[in-house]
């Protein structure tokens, strides 16, 4: 059974209340402090201190300082006003039992409360974490697109510039080359006049020349074309004497080497039919040539 402890001390002021435990080898790993606005307790075995409190405080701004055996306790009063005494007086202990009940179910629903308080912050700080993380990436997109803009900005400027030099240059050598067909025009143009010049002074000098001398040039121009006019050639024959062939193309277009095997091979058929054949020894040797007989049946059939 716990040791209830009665040898504490208490002061106050007209917003808070201090109350000084003694407990004897009390540590913050030990001691269990519970308190609520109407009940407050020490539960540090083998001891136990409990209140129950004049007047209602502040729970949650309320401090304990655990030292050097002690436990001293900072209350706020929720009602600025001196108490008469620090615990209720005319107890009984179904009382101390609801109170006991009560201030546990209150710890529970402040608990409660808490943890929910908690949870939304949290859902809050993750929200909150989560929009500046949209915020910062919709930033850097924009950054991005922002900088693509830019480069395309950039490119497509470049682009009309580098159209814009080509235009001029193809310009500029349209204006040289005209310029040059033009020079070429003038030149051909001075060199027509000039020999336009030129041929009406030789056409002047012929008519004056032709005028005193033409009987001179008559005879000059008709013992040119006498002399000019080659003698007859004398008329002689030439001889072609061509290389006899078996075959009807020419030497250049033939392969001897195959033709002359042919021909042997066509001659020992001959030699050969000769022999077996007693009614072809009394022809000549032409008629018995396969192409001198081709020949005569082609003449014969003509």
């Amino acid at each position: 059974m716990p040791l209830q402890v009665s040898d504490y001390s208490w002061q106050q002021t007209r917003t808070a209340v201090f109350i000084s435990v003694p407990l004897r080898g009390v540590s913050v790993r030990d001691a269990d402090v519970f308190c609520t606005e109407n009940y407050l307790k020490v539960n540090c075995p083998p001891f136990l201190f409990e209140v129950f409190l004049y007047a209602p405080v502040d729970d949650e701004s309320s401090k304990a300082k655990i030292g050097n055996d002690t436990i001293v306790f900072t209350l706020h009063k929720k009602e600025a006003a001196m108490w008469e005494t620090l615990s209720l007086s005319g107890v009984d202990k179904e009382m101390m039992q609801r109170i006991r009940e009560k201030s546990i179910l209150q710890a529970q629903e402040s608990a409660k409360e808490a943890m929910e308080a908690k949870a939304s912050a949290r859902r809050e700080d993750q929200k909150y974490t989560l929009n500046v993380m949209m915020k910062i990436e919709e930033e850097e997109r924009k950054r991005i697109e922002d900088m693509k803009e830019n480069e395309r900005i950039k490119a497509t400027k470049e682009l009309e510039t580098w159209k814009e030099h080509q235009r001029k240059a193809e310009e500029h050598k349209i204006v040289q080359r005209e310029e040059k067909l033009y020079q070429q025009e003038k030149q051909i143009e001075e060199e027509r006049k000039k020999l336009k010049h030129k041929g009406l002074t030789r056409n002047s000098v012929s008519r004056n020349l032709a005028t005193k001398g033409r009987n001179s040039e008559i005879i000059f121009f008709e013992k040119l074309k006498e002399d000019s006019i080659p003698a007859p050639r004398s008329v002689g024959s030439i001889k072609i004497n061509f290389t006899p062939r078996v075959f009807p193309t020419a030497l250049r277009e033939s392969q001897v080497a195959a033709e002359e095997e042919w021909l042997h091979k066509q001659a020992e058929a001959r030699r050969a039919m000769n022999t077996d054949i007693p009614e072809l020894c009394d022809l000549k040797e032409e008629e018995k040539n396969p192409e001198w007989l081709k020949d005569k049946g082609k003449i014969e059939k003509v």
